[in-house]
């Protein structure tokens, strides 16, 4: 039987083994396992909510025990530390509790197929003090370390006088992409929140100051610009302080430093700008190691297979080069889109059959900005190019998008589980998480 072993269980990952699972493994065509360091799985364009504090970790999180029993496929806990290509094995690392407790001892795994889909990480560009004073926004533990924080802040602040003309609580982001403008948008929305929950005097507006920092022109400097003025103009209704083309040069324990020579004071700092692959990419495979970019992404061909035909790779960790000439974007729906590509293709590239290269159809960008809006832009095959929208029709397709990783995951009866669940907890849960 052929051994299928999937390592990452991101958006794409998942939706593999889960897809792989139902048609390979229920069958006896196949063994799937994935394979991951957590033991849980969240929406990575939910991240944002998740450090704001704005939703229920407990409703959108998927254990990957359950998501395995229910859809065929295994799951290992571990994070990959080594490929033997000759032996066709992966190290695991031994993973531990909290406490520093062994819960899985280093070990070793067989594989006939490998995929890699773990992702990519912050890329703070080496600036000095970065890696010790921001909190980068990548993960689900970096998320909830962030929200943590933010309201211990809160409870500090509510003891400091506040200046004249500044905010008690004081929260950088650096980045002026999608992570950084949704994240600035919805830490104002939690602001209003947490007023009624016994932080009477952390105001959204003169109380809490949010400055988001962006090196480029504009913010959403890789989406079309309409967009960007779009959000632009929606995040200064909200007095929210956008500086752009500002490099930060430094990171200390409560300011910024930019290249212009300009100082903002922060009491809380989010890196939240530029993206790259994990380091131990660069070396996997040993003595011969799979090819690379400078961003650490393994580079794959059309039918996402790397340097060696028998791993393959997609999402943010690859780089994959379109017939016309362009890389598809680290977003998402790219790695959502390799996935289903997979699903079709592996069975058949296993038998030895032809298959035509993966081609990514962008689907468009959609931006969330909380409770107030959302500005995007939809491409289809009724237009030449793309249309922008904004408001409540924006809003209605970034929730349809969430519904679309739900039922990849779950079909159409749990999602409508969960659909009616999130409605019946906003009538008594708190719409952030105090603790």
């Amino acid at each position: 039987m052929q051994r299928i072993v999937i390592v990452g269980g991101g958006a794409g990952g998942l939706a593999l083994a889960t897809q792989l699972g139902k048609r390979l493994g229920k069958k006896g065509q196949a063994e799937i396992t994935l394979v991951d360091a957590a033991r849980t799985h969240v929406w990575k364009p939910l991240l944002h909510q998740l450090a704001a504090g704005s939703f229920d970790t407990h409703a959108e999180e998927i254990e990957y025990l359950a998501q395995a029993r229910w859809n065929h496929f295994k799951f290992r806990l571990g994070r990959l530390e080594g490929v033997d290509r000759a032996a066709k094995t992966l190290q695991l690392a031994a993973s531990h509790d909290e406490a520093g407790r062994e819960i899985t001892p280093a070990q070793q795994l067989g594989y006939d197929t490998l995929v890699i889909a773990v992702g990519s990480q912050t890329n703070d560009f080496g600036t000095l003090g970065a890696a010790e004073h921001t909190i980068k926004l990548d993960s689900p533990q970096a998320a909830k370390r962030f929200n943590n924080r933010l309201i211990n802040a809160c409870i500090r602040a509510q003891t400091v006088p506040r200046s004249a003309g500044s905010g008690r609580l004081t929260v950088a982001i650096v980045g002026g992409g999608a992570t950084g403008v949704e994240l600035a948008a919805e830490l104002h929305a939690s602001a209003k929140v947490l007023a009624n929950f016994g932080f009477d005097h952390i105001h959204p507006e003169k109380d809490l100051q949010i400055v988001l920092v962006e090196a480029a022109p504009r913010l959403l400097a890789q989406l079309p610009e309409r967009l960007s003025d779009a959000a632009l103009r929606e995040l200064r209704k909200l007095a929210i302080e956008v500086h752009t083309n500002e490099k930060v040069v430094e990171v200390t324990e409560n300011s910024l430093k930019m290249a212009s020579g300009k100082v903002i004071s922060s009491s809380l700092s989010v890196w939240a700008a530029g993206v790259k692959a994990a380091d131990f990419l660069k070396t996997l495979g040993g003595d011969t190691p799979l090819q690379t970019n400078r961003l650490n992404q393994l580079v794959v061909n059309g039918n996402l297979q790397t340097t060696d035909p028998d791993i393959y790779a997609f999402g943010d960790c690859a780089a994959c080069q379109q017939p016309d000439g362009t890389w598809v974007p680290p977003r998402a729906q790219a790695a959502y889109q390799q996935a289903m590509y997979l699903v079709r293709a592996l069975p058949r590239l296993q038998r030895g059959e032809p298959v035509s290269p993966f081609v990514f159809r962008d689907q468009g960008s959609l931006v969330s900005l909380s409770e107030y809006s959302s500005v995007g832009s939809l491409m289809g095959s009724l237009t030449k190019g793309s249309f922008f929208i904004e408001g409540q029709l924006a809003k209605i397709m970034y929730w349809a998008l969430h519904k679309q990783h739900q039922l990849a995951l779950g079909g159409w009866k749990k999602t409508a589980l969960i659909t009616l669940s999130e409605m019946i907890d906003r009538t008594y849960r708190p719409r952030i998480k105090l603790h």
